[in-house]
């Protein structure tokens, strides 16, 4: 599986991301700044992984929705391809129209910085095979704009046609619309999640919650 990662300037979570990808993978995903025009060639996975792109001016990836390299991934996107936003790369997805709704200011106004507990709304999918309906896992948090919001009828879409990958088991802390702390597109190809599962890929990082998302999406992909 070829994986490219994007940068903008602040992006600060992309060596984390590799390491769970080439765990997975073991292979080397590429890094692409967001002034190119196109992604390389192959590329199977398009990954957004955390920080603050732009400085979280205007609104938490807002400016960063608008870079070069994100009409590259609407056409990866509109033809079918993988992509996987983590936290900031969660709302540059959204602000990019990739997916609906937007990511908020939490509900106290403070940063959270702290694991969570993620149950698995949606198996079967491309990022979730290696989970069942229901199970849970621990994952990192780190943001100050992680409350998703979305209007009732979307809410009611996501919920009716399955597109709720996770929520937030463990009460929720960030205001989440419906506890929702991930979605899917209708395709079931792009994932945003809030929490951050590359952070526990490894004994080394204090356990391998996360791997399965990791080991999903890269077994999907060499078996389409």
């Amino acid at each position: 599986m070829n994986a490219a990662i994007l940068l903008f300037p602040g992006t600060n979570r992309e060596r984390d991301m590799a390491i769970a990808l080439e765990r997975a993978t073991g292979k080397k995903p590429t890094m692409v700044f967001h002034r190119e025009s196109e992604l390389p060639r192959g590329t199977d996975l398009v990954v957004l992984p955390g920080g603050f792109s732009h400085g979280d001016y205007l609104r938490t990836g807002a400016m960063a929705a608008h870079s070069p390299i994100m009409g590259a991934v609407r056409d990866f996107a509109d033809k079918g391809g993988h992509v996987l936003g983590v936290c900031n790369g969660f709302q540059i997805l959204c602000e990019a129209g990739l997916l609906p709704g937007a990511l908020l200011r939490n509900k106290d106004l403070r940063f959270l910085s702290m694991d969570c507990t993620l149950r698995v709304e949606r198996a079967g999918t491309p990022f979730t095979a290696h989970w069942q309906r229901g199970e849970t896992f621990r994952a990192p948090m780190a943001h100050g704009d992680g409350n998703y919001f979305a209007d009732d009828e979307t809410l009611d879409r996501l919920e009716g046609e399955g597109l709720v990958a996770f929520r937030y088991a463990d009460g929720n802390r960030n205001g989440a619309a419906r506890d929702i702390a991930g979605i899917l597109s209708p395709n079931l190809r792009i994932l945003g999640l809030m929490p951050h599962p590359e952070d526990l890929v490894d004994p080394l990082m204090g356990g391998e919650d996360g791997l399965p998302l990791f080991t999903s999406i890269t077994e999907s992909l060499a078996s389409a």
